[in-house]
């Protein structure tokens, strides 16, 4: 009688209950909160295949809870509070506004930084080596990174000499990443423009100086804004035959010239080593937050074509991958 009741009770939540399956018996059952500042998925595959690498299966003794804001800082904080009352055990984030929204929420429960430009720099962690607090996880800050882009971009034809950057100034993750760049164009001795528009507007508005400068490369920064207005920036710059250097390999996939940066798949991957680690007992303020060992340039022959580009081999011979 006991059980039927049970049952009754269940149907008479109708939707409005979840009944996950019963883990076996001595198997511990975690709940994962993903939180994105944009909306890309890209990240998911590689960070789950990993996790299951190591033993977890999604439904069975991990639940993955995704939060996807979509560049909305006002979702991200919510997203960031809804995960701390459902107290997931671990909050994975993806971008620097995402960490300031997961770090805001908790100063207890542990935070992975999936993907973050600065962590040290933003003040989310307090230093690479002892992160202390509620966070670690991985940096994509490489210095040599902006210095090495610069290079291959130079390769590209004698007298390349005017760059320009894009980035989203509202993003303080990426500031370092600019300065960096100013830095290697200082001791190229080349001359840098920087544009960093925050919104529609200003992105066109962006568009317009870049034509009156016309730059001889462009560099865009990897970050929920440009991804979002991928797009336009593509057909800016194609349309302009203004060769640009991405930082994300995806970018090239999508019709982007060339990138130059961290194997993304691998820093998601390391994400769910750090997830592994913290679900099995260790503590993030004790875990050194990890840098990218590897790099990969990409080139999109298609597009070089496009814009009466002719590749140079020695580059050719450098790619990790020729789309072609």
């Amino acid at each position: 009688m006991a059980r039927m009741h049970r049952r009754e009770f269940i149907t008479l939540l109708g939707g409005a209950a979840i009944v996950l399956p019963r883990p076996a018996a001595g198997q511990q059952h975690f709940t994962i909160g993903l939180l994105n500042t944009g909306a890309s998925t890209v990240f998911v595959g590689p960070f789950m295949a990993k996790l299951e690498e190591l033993g977890y299966r999604e439904g069975k003794n991990v639940v993955l809870d995704r939060r996807f804001a979509e560049g909305s800082t006002e979702r991200l904080n919510e997203f960031a509070a809804d995960l701390v009352r459902k107290r997931v055990d671990v909050i994975v984030t993806l971008g620097t506004p995402a960490a300031f929204a997961a770090k805001k929420a908790t100063s207890t429960i542990p935070i992975v930084l999936g993907a973050i430009s600065d962590p040290v720099g933003v003040g989310v962690v307090a230093s690479l080596a002892r992160p202390g607090g509620n966070a670690t996880g991985n940096s994509l800050m490489a210095p040599e990174l902006s210095a090495k882009r610069l290079e291959i971009l130079r390769a590209l034809a004698p007298g390349i000499s005017r760059f320009a950057i894009l980035w989203d100034s509202s993003n303080p993750g990426m500031a370092a990443r600019v300065h960096e760049t100013k830095i290697a164009a200082d001791q190229s001795h080349v001359f840098l423009h920087v544009v960093g528009p925050r919104n529609i507007d200003e992105l066109e508005a962006a568009f317009t100086e870049l034509l009156n400068l016309h730059p001889d490369a462009l560099l865009v920064t990897t970050e929920t804004f440009t991804r979002q207005h991928l797009a336009r920036i593509l057909d800016f710059a194609n349309r302009n035959k203004i060769p640009a250097m991405f930082e994300d390999s995806s970018y090239v996939d999508a019709g982007g010239l060339m990138s130059y940066g961290p194997d993304y798949q691998e820093v998601f991957r390391t994400a769910a080593v750090f997830v592994d680690k913290i679900l099995k007992g260790a503590k993030p303020a004790d875990l050194p937050i990890q840098q990218p060992t590897k790099f990969q340039l990409v080139i999109n022959l298609r597009t070089a074509t496009a814009l009466g580009i002719e590749i140079p081999p020695t580059l050719l011979t450098m790619a990790d991958r020729v789309i072609e």
